[in-house]
């Protein structure tokens, strides 16, 4: 499988509402919201930008205490954390505000990324801290979640009300299938056989690539070409994808 990077229309929604929150007019207003199920490739996607654009990427932890929060901030961008929670949000503060300064003379924008989200989005204190930076800073956090994060922010209407940009992640198309198929799979595919993956996987990015796997393992004995492509009947009697409900193998009917 090829180590390339697919452009589905989920990326395209999220580079759309990047673009609209670099052109906000209430500057307080800059909270991002990223969310969607398991499986539909939000971590890919924004650890990949944010190693892209010299943006900050934390991990939330389910025990996350406002010290910890800061600590793992400070440790992404390399300062030492004093002892007081105080001086500690100082140190953030003063770092980001560099970070932004550098990155406004490169004409980007500087962000902090929060990937599952879920885990802080019911967290007060913590939500109020990145509240504190967004508006003294003006500084950019995309919140990413797995699901329930925009109804958990209700319950913080001053932190729900800076939310500039939501963006949904849902299942790939047939169409981003296709993309999927004639970027990563090293084995030709033809149509019939890429409808029947975004069927069976329901458009789920981990199965998506669990198929073309094996795709991968069985084309490989066979000599397909892009006028030869692998075709569903290629498949028939051979492992696809397990079922991620149920956990059980789906195989290829053997008559097709």
């Amino acid at each position: 499988m090829k180590n390339e990077f697919v452009e589905t229309e989920n990326i395209q929604r999220f580079y759309s509402a990047l673009s609209a929150l670099e052109r906000r007019g209430a500057q307080e207003a800059c909270l991002m919201a990223v969310d969607g199920l398991p499986g539909l490739g939000k971590t890919t996607a924004l650890h990949r930008w944010a190693l892209q654009n010299d943006a900050i990427y934390v991990r939330a932890k389910k025990e996350w205490t406002p010290g910890w929060f800061l600590n793992d901030l400070l440790g992404e961008m390399n300062v030492t954390p004093m002892h007081s929670y105080a001086k500690r949000f100082s140190q953030a503060m003063e770092a980001m505000l560099q970070r932004q300064s550098f990155m406004a003379q490169q004409r980007q924008t500087f962000a902090v990324v929060i990937d599952e989200a879920d885990h802080i989005s019911r967290n007060s204190r913590i939500m109020e801290s990145i509240r504190d930076f967004s508006d003294l800073g003006d500084i950019v956090f995309i919140l990413v979640g797995m699901g329930k994060l925009r109804d958990n922010l209700t319950a913080l209407p001053q932190v729900a009300s800076r939310i500039a940009q939501y963006v949904s992640f849902d299942v790939s198309s047939a169409r981003d299938v296709r993309l999927f198929m004639d970027a990563i799979c090293e084995v030709p595919v033809a149509d019939n056989l890429v409808n029947f993956v975004h069927q069976v996987t329901r458009g789920f990015n981990r199965e998506i690539k669990e198929a073309i796997a094996n795709i991968e393992r069985a084309g490989k004995r066979g000599e397909f070409s892009k006028d030869n492509p692998m075709t569903l009947s290629d498949m028939a009697g051979k492992l696809l994808v397990n079922d991620r409900r149920t956990g059980k193998p789906i195989f290829v009917p053997e008559i097709v």
